[in-house]
């Protein structure tokens, strides 16, 4: 069963689905949505942190004084804007990212002469991952166009840039939709495949590179939970740390584009650097990587036990 690639794919897809980094690793892919709720409910603030600092720095002067301002701003709801396409987002990304990369781990055999069974490098594993990643993107990018839209509509309605308006999911489709169009959607993809793809590389590397580690020439199949729980989080922090300042201009295209055409990946980098120094890309980092090492840390482990759960049950039959 295990070389049936229409099972592994769907396995893989479930599996992914499972793992979101915001669910509870309950490790019951079935009954993934309580999970998820509660964990984007804790994780949200400090994404949205992130998103408003990336886009506005000058507005604020750190993480304490975004979350005061914001609170005092819009209240407590303020930390929770768009927070539904966050969650679909992240289900979505995960799902094709973990399907695609079985898919990518077979391709990778097949380039470099190995059977289909063998045990890839570390190094293998987090090219397939980053290709994988380039896939993901096609789904994550207009839904996280909507999440960063929504995060920052109070900063771009009081500082003139757009006219106020309804702040609701549909309102900012509709808005895009009757704009620009389907394509609309797609604002910032270069600078979402600019970010994934290298940064699923340092990803899955860091991830297996742990897990080596921690497995001292045991298989990695044999690591408890808390192992994988740390090589996850190890590699959430390792993409972040790569590709952050990526993730700002994304954020900036995605966010500044409400109000007119924006300049593209190269333009808006210099613009920055010109303007806002070096250090203004490495706005709101510090939110990002209180939340990225639990988060990841479970998105894998409930990765693992899922896949390794729905894989004992089909190999039973």
């Amino acid at each position: 069963m295990r070389s049936n690639p229409a099972i592994q794919a769907a396995i893989d897809l479930t599996a992914g689905a499972a793992g979101n980094p915001r669910e509870n690793p309950s490790f019951v892919p079935q009954i993934p949505s309580a999970g998820g709720t509660a964990c984007v409910l804790t994780g949200q603030p400090f994404d949205t942190m992130k998103v408003k600092m990336q886009t506005f720095p000058d507005l604020y002067r750190g993480l304490t004084d975004c979350c005061l301002k914001t609170y005092s701003q819009v209240g407590f709801r303020g930390f929770y804007k768009g927070t539904s396409p966050a969650l679909i987002a992240n289900i979505a990304e995960n799902s094709v990212l973990f399907m695609c990369y079985g898919f990518c781990q077979q391709v990778v055999r097949k380039v470099v002469g190995l059977e289909k069974q063998a045990k890839l490098s570390d190094l293998q594993n987090a090219a397939a991952g980053s290709f994988a990643s380039a896939f993901a993107a096609l789904v994550l990018c207009p839904t996280e166009l909507v999440k960063c839209r929504l995060q920052t509509m109070y900063e771009m309605e009081t500082s003139g840039k757009i006219a106020k308006s309804q702040n609701t999911v549909w309102s900012v489709v509709k808005s895009i939709l009757r704009k620009d169009g389907p394509l609309g959607f797609y604002h910032g993809l270069s600078s979402t495949l600019l970010r994934e793809v290298p940064g699923y590389f340092f990803f899955f590397g860091g991830y297996e590179l742990s897990r080596s580690f921690f497995a001292s020439g045991r298989s990695k199949d044999e690591l408890g939970p808390v192992p994988l729980m740390l090589s996850g989080g190890f590699g959430g922090i390792c993409l972040w740390l790569a590709v952050y300042p990526v993730d700002c201009i994304k954020s900036r295209i995605q966010v500044l584009s409400m109000s007119g055409k924006q300049a593209g990946f190269i333009g808006t980098f210099i613009s920055i650097v010109k303007n806002e120094g070096v250090t203004a890309l490495y706005s709101g980092l510090k939110p990002t990587m209180i939340r990225a090492f639990p988060a990841n840390g479970a998105l894998f482990l409930a990765y693992e036990y899922s896949r390794k759960l729905m894989m004992s049950q089909f190999e039973a039959y």
